[in-house]
């Protein structure tokens, strides 16, 4: 074996990479156990601690604090830990009529109510459907006539074609997701959601969000929904404030006498010094200074115990207030704190009416320290000095030096106005002052302004990073034209599903893990142990893979892990039963090792080849759980080979140099699948009767069950999981709501067990309104409240029709490109087209018989068999199935090809070589979907509700792929191939 020193290396380096991204959990973990012990269930104390610790070094030798530890932990999924996950939609349809300066023309907006509905069917581009709707029913008329104007005049000329306009349009859109996004993130960053996910859903005006442990959905609608308010403001200079700060300081310690023990500073007061120079002493320039935590300073000086005020030294060494617009820095963690206090009776008396105290929108680079500024509000009315609207453009640029600016452009009569606001604010040559530039009350930027801009046109410069500039240019922008953004999907897990999914998904993966071990250990012998070693490690490094990666992990990623270590043990099987013929042969251990490895190897990377396309196809046209489980299965089949190829032939050499005697089997199983003649070809139309009775009573019970029973995803509506303090009947809980829903279609089933209900219904699902889901909850809870019953809503779910479309779309794209992939790498790696087709009719034929399984066996399964996201992902991976039992089968007929020195046989002489590679591999098909079928088995009765309709589907797959494989793929060659020569 050839590079066993460089193999050596990658394993060791990995397995040090993985342990040191795993070991950030049980840092955390011990921190959090310290804390419950300290709290004694007491929940507000708990948090406290852990607040406390956020920047206390707890990571031994590196230092690290908890929050950073915090963060490197493994991601779990809302299945397993709780929250929510939205999708939001941006409205284009209403970007577009707020560019077209809200026209009245009738040809315009019913081409934009056109392009809408054929959004809703399932189009694709909203720009494209609306310029192509308005084409045809206005033939002779210029788009831009209704969107050139002044203050595009440089982007959009008056004459400008149709083309330009939806170029125009098309950059405006992109810009108006992108400006959202930056939005809606800054805002779930204020919101306090730990290790939020957010992704913009590539090709559509769509963002997805992830919230981990939020369960207020009110309150994160109001937050996400909100419109974007863009404001300009003038701002007081720091020793403005100064005098101000000091009053608010005494007046709190002559008012407060019990303060919690917080400070942020690194000494106390030293008598005989002025106040500035204690500031200065315990002023830092940004660091967040939690050194020590003074209780008597807390009660002397509570504002400074928690605000350091920015100070420097003089020309003289001496402290002096910082000259700018930043009047304090505090913790991130502290400024809940001072919020408090600023709102406190006694300190609002003393703080002038022109005074608004706002935040930083984010932490100071490499701190968790906040900026505070304090507006200066001059408007009677309370109202900023200039709003959005006075923004016509703004982009991301570059100064004369060579670095990142934004160039900022006002309307005509926002110029006028900014010229006034910007020549008060240069008027002192020697005292510049900052404009605040402040989103949804945070502040984004506060640029000294140097002198008087006329003209309207503005440079922003500072120490800016590219990404900063073009953040700041969308931010301007922001407040310019209104796009609103939509929940069009939703779905909320409570913490105590979390809880049970996490322990039923544990507790499935350590048996199925168990069920591996044992299987291999007993069928192979001393061999079936350097196979469990591989998936140990195997194991260690699909985790640690997974947390380096900062991946999240869902159910059905576990489901996907357990999945591939299943499939993993495909590659020892293929290796230890062509070892096993070797020795049969009459060879030594050594060269029947050798050997095994040899001739397993094109199989081995085929079938495994063919799982990775699939796998990247389901990231690919996935999302939410579909990804999470084509996440963990990408990554383990790499970690799969590596494993079981690489570092088992390393233990069995190594074995091998100290003479060990190493078995691949025992007396009960060394012999099994012997002697075995089985005449699969012979009876091929035997197989095609069995398969087409199935897929024929598919189609009966299809028309009789008035067709598949899509899940919300593929249709559209609502979803709850109700727990009851008692056994529900379905019918009588549907008879119950009927009235509260309208008698609209409401569906109610079990979920497990009978005081656990799946309430589905689409009432309301395509009323844009911000208040519809509160009233389709509130039908549901009046509904709910004439049962007698205590309950309480566990999760819910929602789909928009939009979204629903979309994924039937990308559902049938998924299945036929996979197919078309696998005809084509099925051609291109056997060179023969009638294997790629005997491969693909053999895909859609299982395809076939799934779903008739499905329509055959629906109502009379105790659980759900409805056709969602991820049946679509079992489908694929039951795709998977058949083409690695097909391509081993392919790689054997191969290898006789080879030996023969032949391109093809034909005739009879094809029917023996066909059946004899099936069933010269015969003995590693059966073990391998033994050994997965089991696994499956062992997550459907042990993985919990949520994933049992998914582990079906992959059961009747794992079951019908080997069939397939079997007795339909390969057979099949035959019927397609040429008879002759």
């Amino acid at each position: 074996m050839q590079g066993k020193g460089f193999i050596k290396f990658m394993a060791i380096l990995l397995g040090i990479v993985c342990v040191y991204s795993l070991s950030f959990n049980f840092v955390t973990s011990k921190v959090e156990k310290d804390a419950k012990a300290y709290a004694k269930g007491d929940l507000t104390k708990e948090k406290a601690y852990l607040d406390s610790m956020s920047t206390v070094p707890v990571y031994p030798i590196f230092g690290f604090d908890y929050q950073f530890c915090k963060g490197k932990e493994i991601n779990l999924g809302l299945d397993l830990k709780g929250g929510m996950n939205v999708t939001m939609e941006i409205s284009l349809g209403e970007l577009v009529k707020s560019l077209a300066n809200h026209t009245d023309d009738a040809n315009f907006n019913k081409a934009l109510a056109t392009a809408q509905t054929q959004l809703n069917a399932g189009g694709k581009d909203f720009i494209s459907l609306f310029v192509n709707e308005f084409e045809k029913i206005s033939p002779n008329v210029k788009l831009a006539d209704y969107f050139s104007n002044q203050d595009n005049a440089q982007q959009l000329k008056a004459n400008a074609s149709n083309a330009d306009v939806k170029n125009y349009l098309s950059k405006e859109a992109t810009s108006a997701i992108d400006r959202s996004f930056i939005i809606i993130r800054s805002r779930i960053d204020g919101f306090g959601v730990v290790s939020p996910n957010m992704q913009k859903q590539e090709g559509t005006n769509r963002i997805l969000i992830e919230m981990p442990g939020v369960q207020d959905k009110e309150r994160v609608h109001k937050l996400l929904q909100g419109s974007a308010e863009l404001q300009f403001w003038q701002v007081y200079q720091n020793e403005e404030v100064y005098s101000i700060m000091e009053n608010i300081n005494k007046t709190l310690a002559s008012t407060l006498k019990d303060t919690a023990t917080v400070t942020t500073v690194k000494d106390t007061a030293v008598k005989g010094k002025s106040a500035l120079a204690n500031l200065a002493k315990k002023s830092t320039t940004g660091k967040d200074s939690s050194d020590l935590k003074t209780k008597e300073l807390s009660k002397s000086n509570p504002l400074f115990a928690l605000l350091n005020i920015p100070t420097y030294q003089d020309e003289k060494g001496q402290p002096a207030l910082r000259p700018g617009p930043t009047v304090g820095w505090v913790a991130q963690k502290d400024t809940a704190k001072v919020n408090s206090y600023f709102r406190r009776p006694e300190v609002v008396s003393i703080i002038p009416q022109s005074f608004k105290f706002m935040w930083s929108v984010r932490p100071m680079d490499g701190t968790k320290v906040f900026e505070l500024y304090a507006i200066k509000s001059v408007s009677p009315d309370g109202k900023p000095d200039l709003g959005g609207e006075a923004i016509s453009d703004a982009r991301h640029d570059y100064d004369q030096k060579g670095k990142p600016e934004v160039t900022m452009y006002m309307t005509g009569e926002g110029a006028q106005k900014w010229k006034k606001i910007t020549a008060e604010a240069s008027a002192d040559a020697n005292n510049k002052k900052s404009i605040a530039i402040v989103l949804d009350n945070a502040v984004y930027s506060a640029p000294t302004v140097q002198n008087e801009i006329p003209n309207g046109i503005s440079s922003i410069t500072g120490n800016f990073t590219v990404n900063e500039t073009q953040d700041l240019a969308n931010i301007l922008k922001a407040g310019k034209l209104p796009a609103p953004a939509r929940i069009v999907g939703e779905f909320v897990v409570g913490p105590s599903l979390g809880e049970a999914a996490i322990h039923n998904g544990l507790l499935s993966f350590v048996l199925a893990f168990i069920v591996i071990l044992v299987f291999m250990a007993l069928y192979y012998n001393k061999a079936g142990w350097v196979a469990n070693l591989a998936l140990v490690i195997n194991l260690l490094f699909i985790m640690g893979i997974l947390v380096s990666l900062g991946a999240v992990l869902t159910l059905p990623g576990i489901a996907g892990i357990i999945l591939v270590i299943g499939l993993s043990v495909d590659a020892n099987i293929l290796i230890f039963e062509r070892v096993r013929e070797e020795l049969a042969h009459g060879k030594s251990t050594a060269v029947a090792i050798k050997e095994g490895f040899k001739h397993a190897m094109p199989s081995i990377i085929d079938s495994n080849v063919t799982v990775l396309i699939l796998g990247v196809i389901l990231y690919a046209f996935g999302s939410g759980p579909v990804q999470g489980f084509a996440t963990t299965l990408c990554i383990g089949i790499l970690s799969s080979l590596f494993c079981a190829v690489l570092i088992s032939r390393l233990v069995f050499e190594g074995l091998l140099n100290k003479n060990a005697n190493i078995t691949f089997g025992n007396k009960a199983t060394i012999h099994a699948f012997k002697n075995i003649a089985f005449n699969f070809v012979g009876r091929r139309k035997i197989y095609y009767t069995i398969s087409s009775i199935i897929i024929i009573l598919g189609i009966i019970f299809y028309f009789k069950n008035g067709g598949l029973r899509l899940g919300i995803d593929f249709k559209g509506g609502r979803t709850y999981i109700v727990h009851f303090d008692k056994g529900m009947d379905t019918e009588d809980v549907k008879a119950k709501l009927a009235p509260s829903f309208q008698n609209e279609e409401i569906q109610v089933k079990t979920a497990g067990a009978d005081n656990e209900l799946k309430i589905t219904t689409t009432y309301h699902i395509a009323d844009q309104n911000a208040g519809a889901d509160k009233i389709v909850e509130d039908a549901l809870k009046a509904g709910l409240a004439t049962t007698g019953a205590k309950y309480t809503i566990e999760s819910n779910q929602k789909v928009g029709p939009i979204i629903a479309s979309d994924l039937v779309s990308s559902a049938y794209t998924a299945i036929l490109f996979s197919c078309l992939l696998m005809f084509v790498y099925i051609i291109v790696r056997f060179k023969k087209v009638n294997y790629g087709l005997g491969a693909v009719i053999a895909l859609f034929h299982d395809v076939l018989l799934v779903l008739s399984f499905y329509t055959i066996l629906d109502g009379v399964l105790p659980f759900s068999l409805e056709i969602g996201q991820d049946f679509i992902a079992a489908i694929l991976t039951v795709m998977s199935y058949t083409m690695t039992e097909t391509v081993v089968v392919f790689d054997r007929i191969r290898e006789k090809l080879a030996e023969t020195g032949k391109d093809d046989l034909y005739g009879e002489e094809r029917n023996t070589l066909i059946n004899f590679a099936l069933n010269s591999t015969l003995s590693r098909t059966i073990l391998t979907s033994l050994t997965v079928f089991f696994v499956l088995l062992v997550v459907f009765i042990f993985g919990g509700e949520s994933i049992r309709g998914f582990i079906f589907a992959l059961l009747i797959g794992r079951v019908i792929g080997t069939y397939s494989s079997l007795c339909i793929s390969t057979p099949i060659v035959i019927d397609l191939g040429k008879k002759h020569a």
